[in-house]
């Protein structure tokens, strides 16, 4: 009996130490998914444009697509590949970070460019020349790409904020980040793309007058809630962007961008007094969104001039 007893002490306290370690990485998660918000919007926003022209009957298994690859990118590749630099390379992640940031810093600038300076749009014209099945092809491998890029950035920001030196809780806590974020992401999307065709359906086949009302006004809203989406996640990539940009300067040694920001958010929340904590995370995302904005216009040039035109010539068949 006392062996019995002995040995349900030994599960109990292996049950109390899982339940423990599975609590670190559901806080390890949270933390690291909160941190890379920025770059989630954004992905949300981006990505319902890849639907744009297309037939109804095929936004969600093109989303789907899109989802699956994502999974596999973050879970398959992105995700053993990041464990291994923090185990063997860990000087490298900051330098990969600040170059994902750098990218998020060009993107958002460009679409803020774009606001100023408007250039056409060559998604929807696409469909009177390609066949859809064609298009629908050539849109999905242009998503992947896209995703591939922010989902690299996504585990890189959730890494850098998991702290924790055991492996195990370090791979659960960033596969809990995936998998949430994606279906987070890829939920929301389908939301998005098929919310007018149920507008639709409620404006022609409600049985009430109001119900006919609020499909016209989910219809007569998404252009505004499209674009609502858009102008959050190029703030977002801006701040998210400038501020990993920040700390990555920081984190090499210079720290004086750093301790600025961070003076003038202090004398900000004392100055107003009140809700000090609001006030110094909203004056710290406004200036490393400043940051951003300024870095992502220096990159403009040097991507349209330099980069974007040696790409071409090395990969001349992706041109």
């Amino acid at each position: 009996m006392s062996g019995l007893l002995a040995l349900l002490d030994d599960v109990a306290a292996i049950a109390k130490l899982a339940a423990t370690q599975l609590d670190d990485v559901a806080a390890q998660a949270s933390k690291a998914g909160m941190k890379a918000a920025g770059v989630v919007i954004d992905d949300a926003a981006v990505t319902p444009k890849y639907v744009t022209g297309l037939p109804a009957a095929r936004e969600l298994p093109i989303v789907w697509k899109i989802a699956r690859a994502s999974f596999f990118n973050k879970l398959v590749i992105l995700l053993p590949v990041a464990l291994i630099l923090q185990a063997f390379a860990p000087w490298m992640l900051t330098p990969l970070l600040m170059i994902g940031g750098a990218y998020l810093c060009f993107e958002g600038a460009e679409k803020v460019w774009h606001i100023f300076v408007p250039h056409k749009e060559h998604g929807p014209q696409q469909a009177k020349t390609l066949d859809a099945a064609h298009l629908e092809e050539q849109r999905v491998k242009g998503a992947i790409k896209t995703d591939f890029i922010l989902s690299a950035e996504i585990m890189t920001i959730s890494l850098s904020q998991i702290s924790t030196d055991t492996f195990w809780i370090q791979a659960m806590a960033l596969a809990a980040v995936a998998i949430g974020i994606t279906s987070l992401v890829y939920g929301a999307v389908a939301l998005l793309v098929k919310a007018d065709d149920f507008g639709i359906m409620l404006s022609a086949k409600g049985k009430l007058a109001a119900t006919r009302a609020v499909g016209r006004r989910i219809v007569k809203s998404m252009p505004a809630v499209m674009v609502l989406i858009a102008t959050i996640g190029t703030v977002a990539m801006l701040w998210v962007g400038g501020s990993i940009i920040v700390h990555g300067i920081r984190d090499l040694g210079w720290y004086l961008p750093y301790e600025t920001i961070k003076h003038a958010a202090t004398v900000a929340a004392t100055f107003i007094g009140s809700a000090e904590g609001f006030v110094t995370w909203f004056v710290t995302a406004g200036l490393d969104g400043i940051i951003g904005l300024a870095v992502g216009f220096v990159l403009i040039p040097l991507v349209n001039t330099l980069i974007a035109p040696t790409m071409a010539w090395l990969f001349p068949e992706k041109a």
